[in-house]
């Protein structure tokens, strides 16, 4: 059932798998409601070589903002929807401010990447960083970061083996980053 909201506040909407962006068109084109789907990009090594992919920030998830009395049947039956999130029959509304510090960090990165509703994400490391070789020839061992290449995805790693200390290059997508606190 319906809270019987008489004003547009935002709500959490399911949708089909990978179908995000499909669903958030569709409602898009509903008078009265307005979407926010916002998404992920980065870079990931494939056998192709390194891709950009894009996915939902929130996979199976958008949020809408409409009448809950007026639009509930129009969202919920809309391609690509799957319904709206309930706790038993309460459909609880998405905190305004939430929405609005979301959509401020995601504007804040779309203004950098040049693309809408878009997060870029991409590792970021510094010289003098601890990390450890995830793939290849060299995996497993440990070094610092001497310097970051990043026109060629690259970093010079000082690395200990054969008893000596040896700087190589490699693949900025190899190596795991240690985890650093939140701010």
């Amino acid at each position: 059932m319906t809270s019987g909201a008489s004003e547009p506040l935002w709500y959490c909407v399911k949708t089909q798998p990978k179908r995000e962006h499909v669903a958030a068109r569709h409602l898009r084109d509903l008078e009265g409601v307005e979407v926010f789907c916002p998404r992920l990009r980065y870079r990931k090594a494939t056998r192709r070589g390194k891709v950009w992919w894009i996915e939902a920030l929130f996979p199976g998830y958008i949020m809408a903002r409409f009448d809950l009395s007026e639009m509930e049947r129009m969202v919920i039956y809309s391609q690509a929807v799957r319904g709206l999130v309930r706790f038993g029959t309460e459909v609880p509304p998405v905190p305004e401010e939430f929405i609005e510090v979301l959509r401020a960090e995601v504007a804040r990165h779309a203004e950098e990447s040049g693309e809408e509703e878009t997060l870029t994400v991409a590792p970021r490391i510094e010289a003098g960083e601890e990390i450890e070789i995830a793939s290849g020839p060299l995996g497993g061992f440990r070094g610092e970061v001497v310097a970051v290449l990043p026109g060629r995805e690259r970093v010079k790693v000082l690395l200990e083996f054969l008893g000596e200390p040896h700087v190589v290059e490699v693949d900025l997508f190899s190596l795991l980053l240690p985890r650093k606190p939140l701010p």
